[in-house]
């Protein structure tokens, strides 16, 4: 093994040096060893380099009286983003300091400090709200202050998007010249945890400047081994390992590991053997642990050190995004979007319970009065109903009507999302409206949880992924899907100008169309059309026949998003009081669907309650506008 003053007479200066030349073993896990002095683990761990300035120092010093030659500073989770999480977020500065100065005060002339630096804790684009931009700004900021505090390295781990790490990984080779180590977390299949295939992730990582690539977290020795070895195999940058202890395990509200200091010197043997170059622990990792693979490493002679594999090509052809098919060839009503055909659709709620009779009779029924598809909302309030997959396919199968499916990212986590996805492409589901999804509070069990892993807008570059014959993680698919995709347009938004960026931001990710919610202000609708930009897609126009005064109150007062004039509630109150509700509400929508006609590019007309009474009304006055 090599440590600082062995490398040369300039010690922590060269650290980039001997990196390239020997073996190096690092600490184990700081928040498993904060924990076993009573840090809860839904506390702050960085908080404890200043509350607890003795732990952190204690730790660090037991990892280096067992033979590790470098040290990670309790940084990991310091970012603006999980210290908001705990109130923190203005004291990042003061934490990264106190974790770098806890790491320096233990460290001797033979010890490199590595700055510790985790993933943010939130979703970047295409999958989330924040973008590339900004995080490569926030990981600036962190790493700014690391080097300006003394650390000899960056080490990135426990990244589980290739996109992130790479965000990080440039963000430091602008901000420094310290080694950059960047470590993924992978699965059993050597993927990351979105699915990118790992030697993908390792070319993407190289362009980006990384000096040490690596793996660690997400398992045992075992596990993490067999992805280091295809990591070996595909790059000729030195790469590290860092395994958890094995599977964590509770016992009387404890967390322990139970995979043994012994098992821990055969992964290093191992390891090294393939042409490793640096150890380390992660999650659950003790003294013990490391002291058994800084033995082994010792044992391993050069001789016995494997030198890594020649890398192999990793081919990017197979990578390469299809050509999605053309939008009038995905559906039908692909066809009526892409010839300018002012295609209408109709809202059906899926029922309560599984018998689907009435909604296959309104189906028929819309159809032949003139509807070109049938809507159906997932969950619609947060409200348990019949899978709108389900409805969509007995509807298409036995009622002969086309369906556009809303799919909402409140219910289901990615694995899920793209598993749904493909399913409704192999039932013919072609028709897809995106939407984030009400919050389980607004609905029938209000203590149920969401998962929201992404928003919207993440969703959309999913599906644009989908429809380029590229997975989740960016790899090839056998197939490529052939959804027409539509989101959410919110004409009445309170701050507009977000609007408009999201909606901006949907259109990027490849949307053919947008429904807004219910229309009821012709004059503000028609001002916020003139701010969309010229290469918008279709807009559909919400259409609600309002079925009495009560109704009209109840949307205008806890429907987001649908404001009703008061010149419109007057018109209803009038009716109400003659008995008319129903035909003044009918005679309104009929009044939106004539001002809007050559307008926009087509209208979602709802059927409060289900009944299809109105939506009928309304496909034959459109008929005659036609």
């Amino acid at each position: 093994m090599i440590t600082p003053s062995e490398s040369s007479d300039s010690g922590r200066q060269n650290l980039a040096q001997a990196i390239t030349r020997e073996v190096f073993v690092f600490d184990g896990a700081m928040g498993t060893q904060l924990n076993n002095r009573g840090l809860p683990f839904d506390r702050c761990f960085e908080l404890a380099s200043v509350e607890n300035p003795e732990w952190v120092e204690a730790i660090h010093k037991e990892f280096l009286d067992v033979g590790a030659s470098g040290i990670h500073t309790n940084t990991f989770a310091a970012n603006s983003f999980k210290l908001g999480r705990h109130g923190l977020e203005g004291r990042l500065q003061e934490l990264l300091k106190a974790g770098v100065e806890r790491a320096q005060v233990t460290a001797t002339e033979n010890t490199w400090v590595i700055g510790a630096v985790g993933p943010l804790g939130v979703e970047i684009e295409p999958l989330g709200r924040l973008g590339r931009k900004e995080a490569r700004a926030e990981f600036l900021k962190v790493i700014q202050v690391l080097v300006d505090s003394g650390v000899d390295g960056i080490s990135f781990e426990t990244f589980s998007s290739s996109t992130e790490l790479v965000e990080a990984v440039s963000a430091a080779k602008e901000a420094c010249s310290v080694p950059v180590f960047a470590h993924l977390a992978v699965n059993r299949e050597a993927r990351t945890m979105y699915g990118t295939d790992l030697g993908a992730a390792v070319q993407r990582l190289e362009s980006a400047g990384a000096d040490v690539l690596g793996v660690n977290c997400s398992g045992g020795p075992r596990m993490i081994l067999n992805a280091a070895r295809e990591m070996i195999a595909a790059t000729s940058l030195p790469v590290s390992a860092r395994p958890n202890a094995g599977v964590p395990r509770q016992m009387d509200g404890r967390v322990f590991y139970e995979n043994n200091p012994d098992y821990f010197a055969r992964f290093a043997r191992r390891f090294l053997q393939a042409g490793g170059r640096m150890l380390g622990g992660c999650c659950g990792t003790t003294a013990e642990h490391i002291r058994a693979m800084a033995q082994a490493a010792r044992a391993v002679g050069a001789q016995e050190r494997g030198a890594p594999e020649t890398p192999r090509v990793v081919s990017k052809e197979a990578e390469r995004p299809q050509k999605p098919m053309p939008l009038r060839a995905r559906s039908g009503f692909g066809r009526l979007l892409s010839d300018g055909a002012c295609p209408v659709s109709v809202e059906l709620v899926p029922p309560r319970t599984p018998n689907l009779d009435a909604l296959r009779q309104s189906a028929r029924e819309l159809k032949a009065a003139g509807a070109d598809l049938i809507n159906l909302p997932d969950g619609p309030r947060a409200s348990a109903r019949v899978s709108n997959m389900a409805s969509a396919t007995v509807l298409q199968k036995e009622a002969g009507v086309e369906t556009l499916l809303h799919f909402c990212c409140r219910d289901r986590n990615l694995l899920g999302m793209q598993s749904d996805l493909m399913g409704a492409e192999a039932l013919g589901l072609r028709n897809l409206l995106v939407i984030t999804g009400d919050p389980p509070y607004q609905g029938n069990y209000p203590d149920l949880t969401a998962v929201f892993d992404v928003d919207s807008i993440g969703l959309c570059n999913i599906i644009d992924n989908l429809n380029h014959g590229l997975d989740l993680g960016g790899n090839a698919l056998d197939a490529q899907t052939h959804f027409t995709v539509g989101a959410a347009l919110n004409p009445t938004a309170l701050d507009a100008e977000r609007e408009l960026e999201r909606f901006a931001w949907k259109m990027e990710a490849g949307i053919d169309f947008a429904i807004t919610q219910p229309i009821f202000d012709i004059e503000s609708f028609e001002s916020f059309l003139k701010a969309l930009p010229e290469n918008a897609p279709p807009i559909l126009a919400g259409v609600w026949p309002l079925r009495s005064l009560r109704n009209a109150e109840f949307l205008a007062s806890e429907v987001p998003g649908v404001e009703i004039p008061n010149s419109i509630l007057e018109e209803m109150r009038r009716a109400h009081e003659a008995g008319t509700d129903q035909e003044c509400g009918l005679e309104i929508a009929r009044r939106t669907l004539e001002s809007l006609h050559g307008k926009v590019g087509g209208f979602q007309i709802a059927a409060p309650f289900n009944k299809v009474d109105a939506p009928i009304s309304l496909l034959e006055a459109l008929g005659e506008i036609r």
